[in-house]
């Protein structure tokens, strides 16, 4: 036996050894590594808020709703941005059966329309006191109550004055001495106490002193405030009456301070009377106060009105409509079509087939049936004027409308998957058989009810 043949079968040992050392090594290897990777914890990538997937933050806290903040992992993360958040998808026949009407964006001019209140009044442009500058007794009222009509020159009242009688005899005494400078001076006094000139011209013929002196109607129109009566003593500072002309008259209003920009001088105005239904009358903004009213934070306005009828009486209430159309081309949506919360203003986008997306946007002007939007929207874009709440909802809380997008069975008008689901409950609860035939957009729009509710009020 020769040496190599005494060693041959300790290699094999050792080789044997060696092969599977390194098998089991390998195998351990193998083994070991997917077990430790999962057993490793992932890192989340942010955190969100529950019911709004936007507001992300890089540690745990609280959203704004008060709830607790949820991690997002990078598989979850990778899910979420490959599918459109808020997106809303609707099968035709649940977008027929819930109403939705859809209109377009459009920039054109914007139609405003104010509706308040206001009261007739005089034209205080021709409204005229009467005051005497002299004292005296009323010896005869000619006039004897508010609301009479009066013309130019009638007779108002016959005054007795002691101070007026010695300017008639200074007059006289000057006229006697023929002196044109005392003349001239007791004129003018006589005419600076109002003595009109028919009386002067007439004393001037007949030299004889008047103790009652007529005071005349300076204007056309109907007395208002009368304050005395025959007999009254009066003094200077003493309101008489008033004389109002009604061919024109002023209205004053009020609107809200937040349509304070939308009203401007010369700005056309319709009147109604309730007592004259089915008249209107057309008149202007004639002057725009320029404070507020402390109280009620209303501004007041001033419009006019011709009356050659005389139908309009001071102190009648009257509803105003103030048309305001502003000849700037401006982005605007039907009214109805804005979401309005107090917080935030949002439309419900239409993005075609079926599909919806609620958006935040920027409100302006508010017109008569629509609204100024000045961000969020762009021309031309298709948006939601009916139904809009329901899918609002949905849309803000990245719901699952997957349920309105399935096929509609031919039995009971009800999902394949839902009437396969009935009937086989029914086969275990016999005491509800009134549950297949209820129509599948009755259960749709519950969920949707209750999905709105949860979302909170809204106010159009």
């Amino acid at each position: 036996m020769n040496q190599s043949t005494l060693y041959r079968p300790v290699y094999s040992i050792l080789l044997s050894l060696i092969t599977g050392i390194a098998a089991g090594a390998l195998g351990y290897a193998l083994l070991d590594t997917p077990a430790t990777t999962a057993e490793k914890p992932a890192e989340p990538l942010y955190w969100v808020a529950p019911m709004d997937p936007t507001y992300r933050r890089d540690k745990p806290g609280k959203s704004p709703m008060g709830m607790d903040l949820i991690p997002v992992y990078p598989q979850e993360a990778l899910s979420t941005e490959q599918q459109d958040i808020g997106l809303v998808r609707i099968s035709p026949n649940i977008e027929n059966n819930l109403g939705v009407r859809l209109t377009r964006v459009e920039r054109r001019p914007l139609a405003n329309e104010i509706r308040t209140v206001g009261y007739v009044q005089y034209n205080q442009d021709t409204l005229v006191h009467i005051h005497p500058r002299v004292e005296g007794w009323i010896e005869k009222l000619h006039v004897k109550s508010a609301g009479d009509p009066v013309t130019l020159g009638q007779p108002l009242y016959d005054l007795y004055s002691p101070e007026l009688v010695n300017a008639q005899e200074e007059f006289l005494l000057a006229l006697q001495r023929d002196n044109q400078t005392l003349v001239n001076a007791a004129s003018e006094r006589l005419q600076a106490l109002q003595l009109p000139d028919s009386v002067i011209a007439a004393l001037r013929r007949s030299r004889q002193v008047s103790s009652t002196t007529t005071f005349f109607a300076p204007q056309q129109g109907v007395i208002d405030n009368l304050e005395v009566r025959e007999g009254f003593y009066v003094k200077p500072g003493t309101n008489l009456m008033s004389i109002g002309a009604l061919e024109e008259v002023w209205v004053e209003a009020e609107v809200f301070e937040r349509q304070a920009s939308l009203v401007e001088a010369n700005s056309p105005v319709v009147m109604t009377l309730a007592y004259l239904p089915g008249r209107e009358w057309q008149g202007k903004i004639d002057y725009i106060y320029p404070t507020l009213d402390p109280v009620t934070r209303t501004l007041r306005l001033r419009l006019r009105f011709p009356n050659p009828d005389l139908d309009l009486k001071p102190n009648m209430f009257a509803q105003i409509t103030i048309l305001s159309d502003s000849p700037e081309a401006r982005l605007i949506v039907p009214r109805e079509a804005v979401i309005r919360t107090g917080l935030t203003e949002r439309v419900v986008v239409a993005l075609g087939d079926g599909q919806f997306r609620s958006t935040k946007v920027r409100m302006g002007r508010i017109g008569r049936d629509h609204i100024e939007i000045l961000e969020g929207l762009t021309e031309g874009q298709t948006i939601v004027s009916s139904a809009q709440f329901l899918l609002d909802s949905e849309s803000n809380k990245n719901a699952d409308l997957n349920r309105l997008d399935q096929p509609v069975s031919t039995e009971n008008h009800l999902p394949a998957t839902k009437s396969a689901s009935m009937r086989a409950n029914s086969h275990h609860d016999h005491s509800m058989p009134a549950m297949e035939s209820r129509p599948a957009v009755d259960h749709s729009m519950h969920q949707m009810d209750a999905g709105h509710d949860s979302h909170g009020s809204q106010q159009p």
